[in-house]
């Protein structure tokens, strides 16, 4: 199965594919609302900015996996995004990463970009997969790594 090929959720609860975004460069992250990490959210925004007219678009998946940090509803995940960040790259429908229910497409990210020893376990919210434009997985992030510090590795694939 390719990338485009599975099946999600729009935060809107309507189900589509990620064939909209066949031949663009894509960062797909896990994201919370109430993480350390979540002022990412402003970084990743600006990323999506400086860079969706060149052929790259970034889609967060909601998780609560980690910490019960992403406890709310859809709509109100979406209205903390745009109230707080001013969040307006796709975002999806809550989903799982990690075990036995985790989402498909979060076990073929895991899968083709590994983290550290091999380990297909996603550590914590804000870890981000690289997908090129011909929807390759080429690099898995650290919820650590800064939105400003991958802006090279995604202008290179661009």
């Amino acid at each position: 199965m390719v990338i485009y090929d599975f099946s999600v959720e729009t935060i809107k609860g309507e189900q589509t594919n990620l064939q909209p975004y066949k031949g663009n460069v894509m960062l797909i992250v896990n994201t919370a609302s109430k993480c350390g990490f979540t002022p990412q959210y402003q970084g990743l925004q600006s990323l999506y900015e400086a860079n969706k007219d060149n052929g790259f678009t970034l889609l967060g998946f909601p998780c609560n996996q980690f910490g019960a940090q992403e406890p709310g509803t859809s709509d109100e995940i979406q209205e903390f995004c745009e109230l707080n960040y001013g969040v307006n790259f796709p975002m999806y429908a809550k989903v799982d990463v990690n075990g036995d229910n985790a989402h498909p497409l979060f076990k073929h990210l895991t899968a083709e970009a590994p983290g550290i020893l091999g380990s297909k376990a996603i550590k914590w919210n804000f870890t981000k997969f690289l997908v090129d434009r011909d929807g390759k997985v080429v690099k898995r992030f650290a919820p650590t790594d800064k939105p400003e510090t991958i802006e090279k590795h995604i202008k290179e694939l661009l």
